[in-house]
């Protein structure tokens, strides 16, 4: 049985700022699971510096689950082994994906803790129009069993859009370790980053940019007094990974203190959008 991790030491990790790769899938010719390359591209992201592995998200989030497939606990098995085969006892991030309705969701989690996962990324593309308690009450539900991830899809590819009520009540929850933000929209990217600090959660609740089109500016911007991107979640760092984790370390260089005429100019920045979101009602478009 694999050692348990407690949420508090989830978030340690995620607060660090890490690079996490969105695992993709290997396959054979044959369109079958090629264990060896699925192993290797594991491997390969951990000699690159990554500090954590996603699976069972993008591109490895659909298909496994089909119960025709049924490759869902089988490249779960293969990823979380593949990390702890590595370097045994190094601190490395295992995220499992986790879909579905409510009954899904928490089976999938379940699994996820089984197989050693650390967290689960909670997609919310299956409830698309579910009011804002009902969200709650199925993250909630999936956090008795993991720590969790709130996750902010972009609706052009099944996500849907999150209210920043909804972003506030979320960050309250105690077995939250981190959201990856990637609505691709600067309006609803602020959203999250206010909720959190309006909650006062940001010591606690680590933030990752999902936003594959803003990665740099995430990662220098003082979203607020006390809220920054500490790293990313992203399929785009799937590939060039050694240089991704380069890309991090450069950013967190340059990032000073939060009285510097960069960092002030760059809150100023989103304090601006967040204002032109009142003016123009981005929140109804």
């Amino acid at each position: 049985m694999p050692v348990a991790h407690s949420a508090a030491a989830v978030r340690r990790a995620l607060r660090r700022g890490l690079v996490i790769p969105a695992h993709p899938l290997a396959l054979t010719a044959r369109r079958r699971l090629d264990e060896r390359r699925q192993r290797a591209l594991t491997r390969y992201y951990l000699d690159a510096g990554a500090g954590g592995v996603a699976i069972g998200v993008h591109t490895t989030q659909f298909a496994i689950r089909d119960p025709k497939v049924g490759l869902l606990e089988p490249v779960l098995a293969l990823g979380s082994d593949a990390v702890d085969q590595w370097a045994p006892g190094v601190p490395i991030v295992k995220i499992a994906g986790v879909v579905g309705p409510t009954r899904q969701a928490v089976r999938e989690a379940a699994l996820a803790r089984d197989l050693g996962y650390h967290a689960a990324l909670v997609s919310l593309a299956a409830l698309p129009y579910a009011p804002d308690r009902e969200l709650l009450t199925h993250v909630s539900h999936v956090a008795e069993i993991v720590p969790v991830i709130g996750f902010y899809l972009q609706p052009a590819v099944g996500g849907r859009v999150l209210s920043y009520r909804f972003w506030r009540k979320l960050a309250e929850l105690d077995q939250l370790v981190a959201i990856k933000i990637a609505p691709f929209n600067r309006y609803q990217t602020v959203d999250v980053t206010r909720a959190v600090e309006d909650a006062g959660r940001s010591g606690e609740v680590a933030l990752y940019t999902g936003n594959d089109d803003n990665i740099v500016p995430d990662l220098l911007t003082p979203f607020g007094r006390t809220v920054r991107m500490m790293g990313g979640l992203l399929g785009h760092w799937a590939v060039w990974t050694r240089r991704a984790v380069r890309l991090l370390a450069m950013c967190r260089e340059v990032v000073g203190p939060d009285d510097s005429r960069l960092a002030k100019l760059l809150r100023l920045g989103v304090a601006t959008t967040d204002a032109n979101a009142a003016i123009f009602d981005a929140a109804n478009q």
